[in-house]
């Protein structure tokens, strides 16, 4: 493999790859979820074999290429498009702290030792376990934390507020997708029929209508329309 061909083929391999990269979607690598992060390095790699390896043909190493990214490209799209196969691609997010308690089945099942759990929360300025309320592990590997109602700094509105006990521990979802999540109704000891009135009295007429909505620890709802306006 002389000079002319090796160049031919990082310039080849250079813009291939940039432009699936522009059709597989914009993504920070921070967001990435592990299924992407494989992805993308599993591209990087047929890219450096196309370039270098005398053995793979152009021709071959291209079909490869791109065969991948589209394969990328669908999964993602059903990955949109179904909540299912959402869980099955990215999985799921799990609560590690729940009502301040760390939950040490979980972290085994995902092999999530303590102190690589102190450290994510440390990144969250918590530096004890004991000021966590909730601690929920996104699929992207970041934590979400919510404190302790007494370790959260005041607001203005804070001082306006009664003391009044939350129905709820912790804000849940109830709609996603525009598909009912009846096993978080039920732990809310809530059900459709009540959901239904409740968008009802916001003038949403269809469940398909609501992209997202989640019951607050006030036992009110927040809704978000399929359709922004």
């Amino acid at each position: 493999m002389n000079y002319i061909e090796i160049t031919l083929r990082i310039v080849l391999a250079f813009f291939v790859l940039l432009i699936l990269t522009r059709l597989m979607g914009r993504k920070e690598i921070s967001q990435l979820t592990f299924f992407n992060f494989v992805s993308s390095i599993a591209i990087g790699t047929i890219a450096g074999s196309l370039t270098i390896d005398p053995q793979l043909s152009l021709g071959h190493g291209i079909y490869v290429l791109v065969g991948w990214a589209i394969l990328t490209i669908i999964l993602g799209y059903i990955d949109i498009k179904s909540k299912s196969a959402r869980d099955v691609i990215e999985g799921q997010p799990v609560i590690v702290i729940k009502n301040g308690q760390v939950m040490e089945q979980t972290m085994k099942k995902i092999r999530l030792d303590i102190n690589t759990l102190n450290a994510k929360l440390r990144q969250k300025n918590v530096f004890s376990i004991k000021d966590v309320d909730y601690a929920i592990l996104e699929t992207d590997g970041k934590i979400s934390v919510m404190k302790k109602e007494i370790k959260q700094p005041v607001s203005k509105k804070d001082l306006h507020v009664s003391n009044e006990k939350n129905l709820y521990s912790i804000p849940t979802e109830v709609i996603t997708d525009g598909k009912i999540n009846h096993q978080n109704l039920s732990k809310l000891n809530l059900n459709e029929e009540w959901l239904h009135q409740q968008l009802k009295v916001q003038g949403i007429k269809s469940i398909s209508d609501v992209f997202y909505a989640e019951i607050q620890k006030d036992g009110s709802i927040y809704i978000d329309k399929r359709i922004d306006k």
